[in-house]
Parts: structure tokens; C-alpha cells; sequence
């Protein structure tokens, strides 16, 4: 009877062990690299090498870019002889096991891509009808982060295909960060807070400020297009799962002043910061966007609160604000027009009521230092009016010190 206790004690403390692997897989936003935006299928094991080796050199992986996650194109074209997905033996001859050593010999976390349908978006084998299967093989692989797309999926419901990809990641037994790339078409911020880590609100992202750019059956969108969609989808993101609204196009092409707007409304949103251009050519001007530290740590922020636009003042200007830790707030002025706007603001005037997060900013009865986000510089306090000029689509990021 003794021996049997012990055996049940022993049993149920392992399950409990186990389990635990799979809790607070991403207490924060997941930040990293991503393939796709920049190479889409052409990749290979120099490019994963080289990029592995800038997100060091270049101060990234220390700012908090640690995932290197390799999209579409990484396997062959059909599976082997017992159904196992295979590495594109052109693309990577040593293998994905020994991509992943090298890219943890760095410090850094290693991931790659499916989809839940029966082919890849490019026309690569999909896990439909192999999940098990190809979670045992990520395992195998030692894999940190699995994106999981949403193309070929007729007749297949998303919140089961999705559920059965989480659970077969939990029984292959290694903790891998689940990021749900189903496009927001069938709300996944209803029903995936436990299936993964991260859920994708939209469909894809382009290099552009407004508006959506026709790629024939389908199109992409733009930065303010999609920030324009997350308005009501706040209550649904916190800690360990996060609204995504796709991946960082800054250095791909926009202004200067676009990419800062850019990363701007993602660190207010406390969105996943996976970078999407060529990091191993980017310039110094892109580097210090991607790494700037007072944004990161907004989007950081411990509380896990995902910030909205809270007021379009005239000119096309909006303010858009996020609650942070120990009473301080970030608060963006974005200038959407096409011309430079000068902005009068009495803090005074607005308060903010978050009444989703029951977060109050009343100026009246707390005054504030402000932090130039983008300048370093002291920018005053709250008990003055602000005022001041922005450029066309540029934005005034401040940090609200209690």
C-alpha cells in the first residue's frame, strides 16, 4: 500500500512537473525575427546563420529579440517514407537539430512554420491529419516557437485544428511558444487564450502606411489599416496571450517617420515584436528604432495591458495611450495627415478612463514628468499644456512618469 502511495505521489508530481513546462511560455509580448517579410521561401542555412550571428553583434538579442523564426519554405516537398516532415536538403544540409544548436549556442530561441491546412501558402506539405506527428518532430528538433498558418483549410474548423496542434504540442513534451496565424477570420481572441500563446487579429502586413495593396486573390495591409482594427479586441489580450497584429515592416521601405509611428502603436498595443526586414543589411536608423529602449520596455511593461486610441483631436491627429506599471502611462500623439501639424494639448482638459483595464490618468489630481520616447529628452510635466509640432505621419511618443 506504502509503495503504491509513493508510486501515485511520484506519478502525479511528474504530471504536475510536466504541465508546468507549458505555463508562462510568453508573460510578455514574444519579440524576435521572422523570415517571411523580407525572403519569403528563399532561405537557407548561411541566412539563418548570419541572422542568428547580427541579432547578436548588433545589440538585438540584448534589447529582447531572441526568437529567429523561419516561415514558409523550409522543407522539402514531400514528406519521407514514415510521413515526417524533411528539411530541403539544398536549403539545409545539416539539418534543422544542428540550425537549432547553433542558433541556441547564440542565446537565442529557434522556431519555425507550418499551416493547418493540407498544403503551406507556398504549396509545401501541411500538418493536417499529422499534428502529433509533426510536434514529436519539432520536439525532436529541440524547436522553441511554432508560427501555424491558416492557408488550404477548406472544410476544416479552426478552433479544432488549432486545439488539436496545441495538445499535440503538449504531449510531444517540449514547451514550445504557440503562434496562431489564422488571421482573425474567425475570432480567435473568443476561444485561443489557452490553445496558444499568440493569435494573429489580421491578415498579412505590407509596407505601407495606409490603406491595402492587392497581391491578385488576396490583399495585404497596411500599418494604420490594421491598427484601425484592434480597437475592440483590447479585453481579450494580457499576460501569456496576446493580440498579434502582424509583424514589424520597419526598415522595409516606409520613411523614417513611418517606421517610428510604426513601432510606436505596436509597443502601445502591446504587440508581439517580431522583426521582419533584412537585419544582417538594415541601417543604423533602423537599428535604433528596433532596439530603442523606452519603446521596448513599453511594450514590455509587466502589467501586459494592450493600450487603444483614445481621443482624434482635429488635423488628423490621434492620441493613442497604454496603462504601465507602478502608475505611469505612454501616451503617442500620431500624425496621420500628409502635412506637419501643430498640436496644443492641455492635459488638463482629458481625462483618460480605461474601463477595461480600470485605469484612470487625471492630470488634475497627479502631475507627471515626460520622457521624449524617440529623443531621450525631458519633455516637461503635466501641469503645463503641451505643445508642439509633428511631421507628417510621424508621431510624439512620450512616457508618463508618476
Amino acid at each position: 500500500m506504502i509503495k503504491k502511495l509513493i508510486f501515485l505521489s511520484s506519478l502525479v508530481i511528474c504530471i504536475m512537473a510536466r504541465a508546468q513546462q507549458f505555463v508562462n511560455l510568453a508573460p510578455t509580448p514574444p519579440m524576435g525575427w521572422n523570415s517571411w517579410n523580407t525572403f519569403q521561401t528563399n532561405i537557407n542555412e548561411d541566412l539563418v546563420k548570419a541572422t542568428a550571428d547580427k541579432l547578436v553583434s548588433s545589440g538585438m538579442r540584448d534589447a529582447g529579440y531572441i526568437y529567429l523564426v523561419l516561415d514558409d519554405g523550409w522543407m522539402a516537398k514531400e514528406r519521407d517514407s514514415a510521413g515526417f516532415l524533411v528539411p530541403d536538403p539544398q536549403k539545409f544540409p545539416h539539418g534543422m537539430k544542428a540550425l537549432a544548436a547553433y542558433v541556441h549556442s547564440k542565446g537565442l530561441k529557434f522556431g519555425l512554420y507550418n499551416c493547418a491546412g493540407t498544403e503551406t501558402c507556398a504549396g509545401y506539405p501541411g500538418t493536417r491529419g499529422y499534428e502529433y506527428q509533426d510536434a514529436l518532430r519539432y520536439a525532436q528538433w529541440d524547436i522553441d516557437y511554432l508560427k501555424f498558418d491558416w492557408c488550404n483549410t477548406d472544410g476544416i474548423n479552426a478552433k479544432e485544428a488549432y486545439t488539436t496542434m496545441s495538445k499535440a504540442l503538449k504531449k510531444a513534451g517540449r514547451p514550445i511558444v504557440f503562434s496562431l496565424c489564422e488571421w482573425g477570420s474567425n475570432k480567435p481572441w473568443l476561444w485561443a487564450q489557452n490553445v496558444g500563446q499568440l493569435w494573429r487579429t489580421t491578415g498579412d502586413i505590407t509596407a505601407r502606411f495606409e490603406g491595402i495593396k492587392t497581391m491578385g486573390e488576396w490583399h495585404a495591409n497596411g500599418v494604420m489599416t490594421i491598427a484601425d482594427m484592434q480597437d475592440t479586441l483590447r479585453k481579450y489580450a494580457g499576460l501569456n496571450h496576446w493580440n498579434d497584429p502582424d509583424m514589424l515592416e520597419v526598415g522595409n521601405g516606409m520613411t523614417q517617420a513611418e517606421d517610428r509611428s510604426h513601432f510606436s502603436l505596436w509597443c502601445i498595443m502591446a504587440a508581439p515584436l517580431i522583426a521582419g526586414n533584412d537585419i544582417t543589411k538594415m541601417s543604423e536608423q533602423t537599428l535604433n528604432i528596433l532596439t530603442n529602449k523606452d519603446a521596448v520596455e513599453i511594450d514590455q511593461d509587466a502589467l501586459g495591458m494592450q493600450g487603444y486610441r483614445f481621443k482624434k483631436l482635429a488635423d488628423s491627429v490621434e492620441i493613442w495611450v497604454k496603462p504601465l506599471n507602478n502608475d505611469n502611462w505612454a501616451v503617442a500623439f500620431l500624425n496621420r495627415s500628409h502635412t506637419t501639424v501643430k498640436v496644443d494639448y492641455d492635459w488638463k482638459k482629458y481625462i483618460v478612463n480605461d474601463t477595461v483595464h480600470k485605469r484612470i490618468l487625471n492630470c488634475n489630481t497627479h502631475n507627471y514628468s515626460l520622457k521624449n520616447v524617440w529623443t531621450k529628452e525631458d519633455a516637461g510635466t503635466t501641469k503645463k499644456p503641451l505643445s508642439g509640432s509633428i511631421f507628417s505621419h510621424d508621431v510624439l511618443f512620450l512616457k508618463l512618469n508618476y
